[in-house]
């Protein structure tokens, strides 16, 4: 989970300067280069399809290539509750032997022990929370999730935080099945 964290960190340093957010691109940057130092490595974009940028990376030497987004649409219940940005994001870690594993970063610390949806053409999944992000409570799904994704036009996840802030956030999944099919050239899956 440390290794998402400094990834996302970087990656959305890179994304907030495309969007224009140069304070927050400045503050994911430091985070980013403090990573750096502790043995993470700076995330390399390999493609830009649609919404989800593909990236590989090395922390400690062991590739890692994964699939990025950020929400098309946030909401939250009440309206207007601050969060850091949320991220969709498919790994694959070889020296891990992980293939497309979808998480979600939602921006705030998640009810302990709560749950969350991931929904996506017409199917829902039951994903398990930890800290600020999601997976999915069951791995044996997981490559049903990843293909609903490959042939959805969106997928809605929804959380709620350790306060009791809903949030849905709405994800575009344009470009995704080109972005995880450059992944898998990038780390050989």
């Amino acid at each position: 989970m440390i290794l998402r964290r400094m990834l996302i960190t970087a990656l959305a340093g890179s994304l907030m300067v495309a969007a224009g957010d140069a304070a927050y691109a400045r503050d994911a940057r430091s985070k980013s280069a403090a990573a750096s130092t502790s043995g993470g490595a700076e995330p390399t974009l390999i493609g830009q399809f649609g919404s989800w940028g593909a990236y590989t990376a090395s922390p400690g030497g062991k590739k890692v290539c994964f699939a990025l987004a950020k929400p098309s649409s946030s909401k939250t219940t009440p309206p207007n509750r601050p969060r850091d940005p949320a991220y969709a994001f498919i790994s694959t870690r070889p020296a891990e032997k992980v293939v497309n594993e979808v998480s979600v970063m939602v921006g705030y610390p998640l009810k302990p022990g709560s749950e969350s949806t991931i929904d996506v053409g017409g199917a829902s999944f039951a994903m398990y929370t930890q800290g600020d992000g999601i997976w999915i409570k069951n791995a044996a799904e997981e490559d049903r999730l990843v293909e609903a994704m490959r042939k959805g036009a969106e997928i809605t996840v929804k959380g709620v935080s350790s306060r009791g802030t809903a949030s849905t956030d709405v994800f575009s999944l344009k470009g995704l099945s080109q972005a995880l099919d450059k992944v898998a050239q990038a780390c050989g899956g």
